[in-house]
């Protein structure tokens, strides 16, 4: 009964990881630059960031993921570049993929239009000792893959308008829907598409209210993520969102100093798998510096919403 299990979480995670092959983070509105390469540079500063994420804690073999990823502006702010590392692991799988980003970025008055692209490549891996066939089979069974890995080259783009209080991005990753080789396998990427879209309200000289929406689209498949965040004095945020038909989350954080910012988020689960899930933990760390002049503080800069 335990291989069978182990064997049926298996499939489950490997049905979920085709529906939805790009990492999934609640606190999307600080990792903009991996969905979205149009976004390296706008933000005026040289910009580093951190994401871990640990999902659905219980359910073994449930998603691992970690991003990192930097980007700045260069020639006076009118072209940015930015490197993101993410390594994703979903039981039997772990996904490392590498993006280089460059854009260009367009005054349109007082606000700026980017146009980007993104050179990828991803390496995947396959534990076959993860999937463990039923009794019958022994090792024998030839659906599973041996311990095997592959490679391959990807491309990215999008469009990402920004203005003080306002930002609005969209973007398709996995443009080449390449395909990987596991044994007598195979794993074919979907085209993923983005859009967001966010604002900020200043409610008084001291708090603001900042909405967004994240949209994500693979194959028929559309999740839409609804955030609202309330800032407080350049120095604390709390927030929530909701994901459709999968979590509902809280989020808090904070400035500790100039340019540096943490944050955490916990999605209590809302999907059928809430009964063999303890929710989701994510922690952000990011960091902005720019030599030659002062930061705008993080609570009055839409581009870090």
């Amino acid at each position: 009964m335990k291989k069978l299990l182990t064997l049926v979480s298996a499939c489950v995670i490997a049905f979920n990881s085709f529906g939805q092959q790009d990492p999934q983070f609640s606190q999307n509105m600080f990792n903009k630059l991996y969905v979205n390469p149009a976004y390296a540079g706008s933000s005026e500063a040289i910009c580093a960031h951190l994401l871990g994420r640990t999902q659905w804690v219980g359910f073994g073999g449930g998603p691992q993921t970690i991003v990192a990823g930097i980007e700045s502006p260069f020639f006076d702010n009118k072209v940015g570049a930015g490197l993101s590392i993410s390594n994703d692991n979903i039981k039997p799988e772990n996904i490392l993929t590498v993006k280089l980003a460059g854009a260009y970025h367009f005054d349109l008055g007082s606000a700026k239009l980017g146009a980007g692209i993104d050179v990828d490549y991803i390496q995947q891996s396959y534990d076959g000792d993860f999937v463990v066939p039923q009794p019958q089979f022994q090792t024998t069974d030839q659906a599973i893959p041996k311990n095997t890995s592959d490679g391959t080259f990807d491309l990215g783009g999008g469009l990402y308008l920004s203005s003080e209080k306002l930002y609005i991005g969209v973007s398709a990753s996995h443009l080449l829907s390449p395909e990987l080789t596991f044994g007598d396998s195979k794993k074919q990427f979907q085209t993923n598409l983005y859009g967001m879209i966010g604002y900020s309200f200043d409610l008084t000289p001291s708090v603001a209210l900042k909405p967004s929406v994240f949209v994500k689209n693979v194959t028929d498949n559309t999740t839409f993520d609804l955030n609202l965040n309330a800032h407080f004095n350049d120095r604390f945020w709390i927030g929530a969102s909701y994901r459709n038909e999968d979590a509902i989350v809280g989020m808090l954080g904070m400035n500790i100093m100039e340019g540096l910012r943490i944050g955490y988020a916990y999605d209590f689960t809302t999907s059928d798998i809430k009964t063999n899930s303890s929710g989701s933990h994510e922690i952000m760390l990011g960091y902005c510096f720019n030599k030659k002049k002062k930061m705008v503080p993080i609570g009055k800069n839409v581009r870090f919403l």
